[in-house]
């Protein structure tokens, strides 16, 4: 059985299309995940679960970042080899503990200083364990990626993804409670991910990891600047969340959602999409030859253009039937957020633009000014967000992610010009 799983996840007649097809194919699943799993809590639990969720994705979403280390990009792009698979294997081992170390920590922490009920506890750590998962599987799909079969990689996760959603909406229909829901989801998760991720990547993996002093204290030190940024950057993207769970209700958490929602998935897109770019990118920048660097340019503008296009599709169609759309998806009345879901649509091109850059500012090995960029952007977000949402609710709230999204794609964007200049 298993080798007959593997091979269904190897066949294919053209790699590089398969890549292409299914890597966007994982985008949508990846990013459809929170909002249908909403979808699914809001009309069998109610408005305060589906806040509840979604503190939950939100911090497990920042959680994920401690687990993955910023290695992925890393890894990837790494055609030179300069690190085994067994010491990136070795390091996401570590990164993983850290991260259920941390997501335990956040969760006494909220429980202490925020009055997280016993339920909300244990659901968030729960979500935070289901993208451990997630975190876990990162390392055997970058080596899949590096290998050239980003396509197998991605057929893995999006297995996972789909069995992820249809057991946890099947169990939230039954039981109705999150945290039963939670773990049948994680039992799940862990199988499917032996029986695809773990079992098609022996082909391209030795999983014994390496844990070298010398090697693991090389990898924190190049991993680190990536690391701080991406996990910052999640920081801006979700600090308004942070500060309605410090300051409102659950309910008023579950209706930004809502509203959020869609720069949510374009995000989330963005990544992925990104991904099969890493590698072709980074042989460009290191044949270091005149007409590869022109060309490379030519690229990053082409693609620049892609995303001011689909912001701007993404903005008419919010402005036309947006609000009809989520009100009728999520089955609340949202007609008085229209202003808000246009703003905050905006942002999420903003963010588009800002990963775009830091995977050609990683690509070019410029991760120590770009840590910086994302360390100015999340202090000004930690100083602001309480005043923003305290003042000006849902509003605030968006305001503020749009104002911070586009002061950091302005300030990689120009780091990103000035490295290719030099």
């Amino acid at each position: 059985m298993l080798t007959t799983i593997s091979d269904l996840l190897k066949k294919t007649k053209d790699v590089k299309r398969s890549s292409y097809i299914w890597n966007a194919i994982n985008a949508v699943l990846s990013a459809c995940q929170c909002p249908v799993i909403l979808i699914v809590i809001n009309r069998t639990c109610g408005v305060n679960d589906s806040g509840v969720f979604s503190i939950a994705f939100a911090v497990a979403s920042l959680m994920l970042y401690v687990g993955l280390y910023g290695l992925r990009r890393f890894q990837a792009s790494d055609v030179i080899e300069k690190y085994t698979f067994g010491q990136y294997h070795g390091m996401r081992f570590i990164t993983c503990t850290v991260m259920i170390a941390a997501s335990l920590v956040y969760c006494i922490w909220g429980m202490i200083f925020r009055n997280y009920s016993i339920m909300k506890f244990m659901v968030i750590f729960v979500v935070c364990l289901l993208k451990v998962i997630q975190a876990y599987s990162d390392v055997i799909h970058g080596r899949m990626q590096q290998q050239g079969r980003l396509d197998v990689a991605t057929k893995c996760s999006s297995v996972r993804y789909v069995l992820e959603v249809i057991a946890y909406c099947v169990m939230l229909v039954i039981t109705k409670d999150l945290f039963i829901s939670s773990v049948v989801c994680l039992i799940t998760s862990v199988i499917v991910l032996m029986l695809t991720t773990v079992n098609a990547g022996r082909e391209y993996c030795k999983y014994r990891p390496e844990f070298s002093t010398a090697s693991m204290k090389m990898l924190s030190i190049e991993g680190f600047p990536l690391f701080a940024s991406l996990f910052l950057n999640m920081y801006i993207s979700n600090a308004p969340k942070y500060a309605i769970d410090a300051y409102l209700t659950d309910e008023m958490q579950a209706l930004y959602n809502f509203i959020f929602m869609p720069a949510f998935m374009v995000g989330l897109l963005a990544n992925f999409i990104f991904n099969p770019i890493l590698t072709s990118y980074a042989k460009l920048w290191q044949s270091g030859t005149t007409e590869s660097i022109k060309k490379l340019v030519k690229l990053i503008k082409k693609q620049c253009m892609v995303i001011l296009g689909l912001t701007a599709a993404g903005l008419a169609i919010a402005y036309t039937v947006g609000i009809p759309i989520l009100s009728f998806v999520f089955g609340v009345e949202l007609n008085s957020y229209r202003c808000e879901l246009c703003l905050v649509m905006a942002g999420g091109g903003m963010l588009a633009y800002s990963t775009f850059f830091s995977t050609v500012v990683t690509i070019i090995r410029l991760q120590r000014p770009m840590f910086i960029c994302y360390g100015l952007c999340a202090a000004s977000a930690y100083v602001f967000s309480g005043t923003f949402v305290r003042t000006g609710g849902v509003m605030g709230a968006v305001i503020l992610y749009g104002c911070i999204m586009t002061l950091l794609s302005l300030m990689l964007g120009v780091i990103m010009v000035r490295g290719l200049k030099r």
